[in-house]
C-alpha cells in the first residue's frame, strides 16, 4: 500500500472517529454562487461527439523562455493549424478546469456558414485548453480568449462558452467573421449571482445592455459587422446577437434550448410559459437565466446531466420510441422522414455518445487544494459515476488517462469501457436493468461525498504539499474502486439478464437448488403496450386459436 493511500485511510478512520464521537451536440447547465446550496459556482459540460473518447486530459504548469511557441491542433480533427506565442508561465490544467478553479466548458451552434474562417489559427477547442493555461479568473479568461482570435482568428463556427471561477459565471458567444475581416465578433455576459443558466447548441444571447461594462462586454463591431453583412437593419438597443447570428430551424428550439428549459423547468414553477418558443419555434422567448425557486446543490446538477425530459411532456420515456423497456434514448440520425414527412427524436441532456461529463464545483471558502473540484465521469452521464477531481491534481488517473484505451481499442481498466459495458445493456432493457445500476452508482456517490466531506476538514491542518499528496491519492483511489466495481456490475447485469430471462437471487446471490444448479428464472417478458400493439397491427394472425372438440 502506497504511503499516500495510507496516510487516505488513516485521515478518513481519524474522522469517521470524530464524527462517531460529535454524532456536440454539447450540453453546459450554470449556477451563480447565491442560488447554490453551499455558495459554490457551479458549470456543468457534456462533451458528446460519436468519435470522442472520454478521457481527462492534463498539462503541467510550465516556465517559457523568450520567444518559445505552442502548437496549435484542431481539437475536433486534430488537424494543425499553426503557432502562438508562450507566455513566460502557463498554469497547470486538468480536464476544463485548471489550478486556480477557473472552469470552461462549450457547446456548438454553428451559425451562418459564410461566417467559417478556415484560415483562423484557434478553433474553439484550442480557445478553451490554452486559455485555461494562462487566465487565473472569469474575467481574465474573457478578455485572454477574445484577444487570442482577434491576434490569431477564429477557426471554428458558432459557439457559446461557459467561463467561471468560484466567484462569478459568465456565458459568452462568439463567430467568426468569414474571412472578410480578421478576428470574431462576440458577447460576453455575467450570470447574476442568484440566477442559473446554461446553453445548448443555440445561441442563447438575444437584447443586451449596451452601457453595462461591468456585467455585460462586447466586441466593438458585433451590431455594426451585423449591419455591413446584412443580417440586420434596425437600433442598436433592438439588437439580438442570436437572431443575427444564429440559424433558427425547425429544431433549434426543442433539440437544444429544450434542454435548458428542461433545467430551468426543475427549479423554476412556470416554465410552461415558453414551452411554444421550445415546440413550436414561437411566442417568448426564453430569458437567458432565471431565479430558481429552491437552491440547487452539486447533487442536483449531477441528476440534472442525467435528464431525459421525465415528467415533462418531451419525456423519452413515454412515447412509442421507448419500446417495451422504456428506454429513454434514440439512435442517430436526429430527424426521419416518413410519407414525405419530417419528424424528430428528442434530444435530451443526457445521450449515449457522450465522450465525458462533469460538474465542475467552485467555491472560495473551501481549502485552497479543494477550491475547484471537477465532478468527472465518461461515456452516458446517466449510467457514470462521477469521480472528484480536485484543482491540485496534476496528473490524471490511470482510469482517465490518455492513452488508456481509445475509440477504437477496448481497455478493461479504462473508466470509458467499462462503463460503456455497463450502459450499453441497460439501452435494451432499460427498465429492468436501471434499478440494478442506481443501486452502484448511488452508493458509490454517496460513499465520495462522504469522503469528499471528510476531506474538507482533514486537509485544513495539513501542509500544501501534504494536502496535495492526499487528495491525488483520494482521487486515484475513487477512480480504482469505481472501475473495479463497475465491472462486477457489468458482469452481473450480463449474467442476471441473460438470454431475456431475469435470474433469481437470494441474499445478495443468485439462487440455486439444493443440488448446486440454477433456479429456473423469471420471463418478465414486454410491457402491456408492447402487447396491445403486436395484437392491433396483426389481428387474428398471431392469436391463439381455440381448438374446438
Amino acid at each position: 500500500m502506497t504511503q499516500p493511500i495510507m496516510k487516505l485511510r488513516t485521515l478518513f478512520l481519524a474522522l469517521a472517529a470524530l464524527a462517531w464521537q460529535a454524532a456536440y451536440p454539447c450540453t453546459s447547465l450554470i449556477a451563480g454562487k447565491n442560488a447554490t446550496t453551499d455558495g459554490s459556482v457551479f458549470v456543468t459540460y457534456a462533451a458528446d461527439s460519436h468519435t470522442l473518447y472520454g478521457e481527462l486530459y492534463n498539462t503541467p504548469a510550465a516556465d517559457h523562455a523568450p520567444g518559445a511557441m505552442r502548437d496549435i491542433y484542431d481539437w475536433d480533427s486534430g488537424r494543425y493549424l499553426g503557432k502562438i506565442p508562450q507566455p513566460a508561465h502557463t498554469y497547470a490544467t486538468i480536464g476544463n478546469m485548471n489550478e486556480h478553479g477557473l472552469t470552461i466548458a462549450e457547446s456548438t451552434w454553428g451559425g451562418r456558414e459564410e461566417l467559417e474562417d478556415t484560415t483562423g489559427i484557434m478553433d474553439y477547442g484550442s480557445l478553451i485548453y490554452v486559455t485555461l493555461e494562462r487566465a487565473r479568473n472569469a474575467r481574465e479568461a474573457v478578455k485572454i480568449m477574445t484577444d487570442l482570435v482577434k491576434d490569431y482568428g477564429y477557426h471554428s463556427s458558432g459557439e457559446s462558452f461557459s467561463i467561471a471561477d468560484s466567484d462569478e459565471a459568465w456565458i459568452m458567444e462568439l463567430i467568426g467573421k468569414g474571412g472578410k475581416e480578421k478576428g470574431a465578433v462576440w458577447v460576453a455576459r455575467r450570470v447574476p449571482d442568484d440566477c442559473i443558466s446554461g446553453h445548448a447548441n443555440f445561441p442563447r444571447i438575444h437584447k443586451f445592455p449596451l452601457n453595462d461594462p461591468e456585467n455585460t462586454i462586447y466586441s466593438p463591431d458585433v451590431i455594426d459587422f451585423a449591419r455591413k453583412m446584412g443580417y440586420y437593419k434596425g437600433k442598436d438597443e433592438d439588437f439580438s446577437f442570436s437572431s443575427a447570428y444564429g440559424v433558427l430551424d425547425g429544431t433549434a428550439t426543442r433539440g437544444c434550448d429544450g434542454r435548458v428549459w428542461s433545467y430551468f423547468n426543475r427549479f423554476k414553477d412556470g416554465m410552461d410559459r415558453y414551452l411554444p418558443w421550445i415546440i413550436e419555434s414561437k411566442g417568448e422567448v426564453m430569458p437567458l437565466w432565471v431565479k430558481p425557486d429552491k437552491k440547487v446543490s452539486a447533487t442536483d446538477m449531477k441528476w440534472m446531466m442525467r435528464d431525459h425530459f421525465e415528467g415533462t411532456p418531451m419525456d423519452m420515456t413515454k412515447d412509442v420510441g421507448a419500446g417495451p423497456y422504456a428506454v429513454p434514448y434514440r439512435w442517430r440520425p436526429m430527424t426521419f422522414k416518413v410519407d414525405g414527412k419530417e419528424y424528430l427524436n428528442e434530444r435530451a441532456i443526457a445521450t449515449q455518445q457522450t465522450g465525458f461529463s462533469f460538474v465542475s464545483q467552485m467555491n472560495e471558502n473551501h481549502p485552497e487544494q479543494m477550491k475547484g473540484i471537477l465532478w468527472f465521469g465518461v461515456d452516458d452521464a446517466n449510467t457514470c459515476v462521477y469521480i472528484p477531481v480536485y484543482n491540485c491534481v496534476e496528473k490524471a488517473p490511470h482510469e482517465f488517462a490518455h492513452g488508456n484505451g481509445d475509440m477504437l481499442t477496448l481497455s478493461w481498466d479504462a473508466a470509458f469501457w467499462v462503463n460503456n459495458y455497463v450502459a450499453n445493456q441497460a439501452y435494451n432493457r432499460y427498465s429492468q436493468m436501471i434499478p440494478d445500476i442506481r443501486r452502484v452508482q448511488n452508493a458509490e456517490e454517496e460513499t465520495l461525498d462522504k469522503e469528499v466531506a471528510a476531506l474538507m476538514t482533514g486537509v485544513k491542518g495539513m501542509s500544501p504539499e501534504d494536502a496535495k499528496e492526499v487528495l491525488r491519492a483520494h482521487t486515484d483511489m475513487a477512480s480504482q474502486r469505481y472501475v473495479k466495481r463497475y465491472k462486477q456490475l457489468g458482469d452481473y447485469l450480463l449474467v442476471k439478464y441473460l438470454d431475456g430471462n431475469v435470474k433469481k437471487e437470494k441474499d445478495g446471490k443468485f439462487e440455486r437448488t439444493p443440488e448446486g444448479m440454477a433456479v429456473y428464472p423469471d420471463f418478465p417478458g414486454y410491457d402491456e403496450r408492447y402487447y396491445r400493439a403486436i395484437a392491433d397491427e396483426t389481428g387474428d394472425h398471431l392469436r391463439v386459436r381455440e381448438i374446438k372438440k
